[in-house]
């Protein structure tokens, strides 16, 4: 016998969003561990808002909703604004109950500029990693030092020229040599530089990206995103994020230095 196809009438849902979720659903480990993080810095996160005035959104919600962006490659925020309308699947990781309204895509941008001044993603990955370490799960035996390109949202024809170049000798490259990126400057993303990794590659706006990975585990320990500087000083930079490290983690980062085996990493060449 065919079944019907009646029309979407109801009103109410008696299954919570906690129920619509699969109990295997890789999300639920990652949720419980941002849940843990985001409690270990809640005291940091109540010295950047004031004490009195209107609630603002959580700043829980706005930094798991930017761990979706993340890890669903969400273009942008509007469009992440317009999943949270209708995917309830982030809907249950960012907090939200079925019925709550979502919030406008210009609060990323007023909150932004303090989530930032706060530095409060970089401890929301240290208490992730803390913890990950009190598991055991990170080992300073074998781990790689390496750089690479993040492709920058500028658009190639957003560069023109600077209205103030570098005098010739006082550039960027070797000896001083004035360079096209001492030249021209993105108007969208000014600390975007173009980058290529190959002579026959073509260059594109990105960033200069340096990450410390365990590689027992591929787990990601640490990463740094420098202003554009002389292919060069590339090595040099990868050598201080190892330093960095092994100063945080003290004598057991230190003790193991000679351990240390570079993999070759992504050459870039800048213009």
């Amino acid at each position: 016998m065919r079944g019907e196809d009646p029309g979407q009438a109801a009103i109410f849902s008696y299954l919570t969003l906690e129920q619509r979720i699969p109990a295997d659903h890789p999300l639920r480990a990652i949720r419980r561990l941002t849940d843990r993080a985001l409690e270990q810095i809640s005291g940091e996160l109540d010295l950047l808002y004031a004490a009195t005035g209107r609630p603002s959104i959580a700043p829980e919600r706005l930094l798991r909703a930017l761990l979706l962006m993340v890890l669903y490659s969400v273009r942008s925020e509007r469009q992440l604004m317009e999943q949270l309308n209708y995917n309830l699947l982030f809907r249950w990781f960012v907090g939200l109950e079925m019925d709550d309204e979502v919030w406008d895509v210009t609060v990323f941008t007023k909150n932004r500029e303090r989530l930032i001044r706060g530095e409060v993603s970089q401890k929301l990955l240290a208490a992730v990693l803390a913890e990950a370490q009190e598991k055991q799960l990170l080992s300073a035996e074998h781990f790689t030092v390496d750089g690479t390109l993040i492709q920058a949202w500028a658009a190639s024809r957003s560069f023109q020229e600077k209205s103030d170049p570098p005098a010739p000798g006082q550039g960027s490259g070797h000896g001083g040599e004035v360079l096209l990126r001492d030249k021209v400057e993105s108007k969208t993303d000014p600390e975007a530089r173009l980058y290529k990794k190959a002579k026959a590659d073509k260059s594109v706006p990105s960033y200069q990206g340096h990450a410390l990975m365990e590689s027992r585990r591929a787990g990601w320990w640490w990463g740094h995103k420098p202003v554009a500087r002389p292919r060069r000083r590339s090595g040099r930079q990868r050598w201080r994020c190892w330093s960095k490290w092994s100063n945080r983690r003290g004598s057991e980062g230190a003790g193991r230095r000679s351990r240390w085996e570079p993999t070759p990493s992504i050459k870039t060449r800048s213009l």
